[in-house]
């Protein structure tokens, strides 16, 4: 089997073990199942096993970054395998009959051990994968985020098939087994790539150097693109986590919700293939112009209360939103070089914890000062859209034009 067909083979087996590390978070298949077992948990309680996994999923690709430095990558996805299984194995022991203590250890379990076992894994897949692609480094960085993206969604039902027929404890008690089993599969495709493999691109990167992570968060390149993303980044905190509500606020079907997570698994594909193809600047000012697009739809539709509007809107979001990560991937690895691109990824990829944070927090802020009206965070999309636009000019006078 030619290199060439043999790294496309590499490729769909990264993106099976993407689809599974979505697992971690699709929370929201789990919360409830939760509270039926332990009605004692208040909804904060409840809410934080997901930012808990958030931060340690961010602080677990930084991790296998570094570790990318001294092992290989398909060892260091084995490390990430027995995070996994304590995480589900664990979690199917909690006991009913001792609430407080459950908490903490899902705590433990689902946040710690299961966003580090998440962020050490996506780390060492898209470090392992995306080297076999030089030539095609957005169509890879995609279609392996959108395997993360939709994972939770895909794999999210499985589970809840699970809950249903046997129980949450049960649930987890298998998909222990079976993420073990599904990493343990996935490492021995994480290969390294030949030294004479080029895959038609011998090019390093737009400055001809590796920056070092250190040497990347000095740069004020690096800090208008993480604004960038933060912004980006926050827009999708607040519409595709709330989605189904927005739809039915609006007299839309609640499976609305659904087609936004598809639509976003779409952007981080369709995206990464036009940042290989129109490049940088024409591929950021699209996504802050369908940005722009979905707050002015969303805005219409509360305005006319007119449900069309609302779905168009919502689409987009989740379409440019779903865009932005995969847009940092690419970006990350041709300005800073794919060297450290582990690591530099990282990183940048902590921006999800404040956003996390900020987004739902100034949303929730304007919907109870409009009285659950959803205007004035309509409008916040739009402002932030603005804004994108903005960053992309400062970025075009920093950088040189190729790329």
């Amino acid at each position: 089997m030619s290199t060439g067909i043999i790294r496309y083979v590499y490729l769909a087996a990264g993106t099976i073990v993407m689809l599974f590390l979505g697992l971690i978070n699709a929370w929201s298949i789990f919360r409830a199942p939760f509270n039926e077992v332990f009605a004692s948990w208040t909804i904060s309680e409840l809410s934080l096993p997901f930012t808990i996994s958030m931060t340690f999923f961010c602080l677990g690709g930084f991790i296998g970054g570094k570790l990318a430095k001294v092992l290989k990558s398909n060892f260091i996805l084995l490390i990430a395998a027995v995070f996994l299984f304590f995480c589900f194995f664990f979690l199917s022991h909690l006991n009913p009959l001792n609430p407080q203590q459950s908490l903490v250890r899902l705590y433990m379990f689902y946040g710690i051990f299961g966003g580090l076992g998440a962020g050490i894994a996506y780390n060492a897949v898209l470090g392992a994968i995306i080297k076999w692609f030089p030539d095609r480094v957005g169509f890879a960085s995609g279609i392996l985020l959108m395997g993360a993206g939709v994972g939770g969604l895909t794999f999210g039902g499985l589970a809840n098939v699970l809950i249903v027929n046997f129980g949450i404890f049960q649930a987890f008690f298998v998909l222990a087994f079976v993420v073990l089993f599904v990493l343990l599969f996935g490492s021995f495709f994480l290969r390294p790539v030949p030294i004479a493999f080029s895959g038609g691109n011998t090019a390093s990167n737009i400055k001809g150097n590796d920056y070092t992570s250190s040497q990347m968060v000095k740069t004020p390149v690096f800090w208008l693109f993480l604004t960038r993303s933060f912004l980006v980044s926050s827009v999708g905190m607040i519409v595709i986590n709330n989605a189904a509500v927005i739809a039915a606020v609006f007299g839309a079907a609640a499976v609305l919700g659904l087609m936004v997570s598809a639509s976003s698994g779409f952007g981080r594909i369709a995206f990464g293939s036009l940042m290989d193809k129109l490049g940088r600047r024409k591929t950021l000012n699209l996504g802050s112009f369908i940005l722009l697009l979905s707050g002015i739809n969303l805005y219409a539709g509360a305005i006319w209360q007119n449900v069309y509007f609302i779905f168009i809107g919502l689409l987009l979001a989740g379409l440019t939103t779903g865009a932005n990560l995969t847009i940092s991937s690419v970006f990350t690895n041709k300005f800073f070089g794919p060297k450290n691109y582990p690591v530099n990824f990282s990183v940048h990829n902590f921006v999800l914890i404040p956003a996390a944070i900020m987004g739902p927090m100034v949303s929730s802020f304007m919907l109870e000062r409009a009285n659950g009206a959803y205007h004035s965070t309509f409008i916040m999309i739009i402002v932030l859209a603005l804004l994108s636009f903005v960053i992309n000019i400062l970025l075009n006078r920093l950088i040189p034009k190729p790329g």
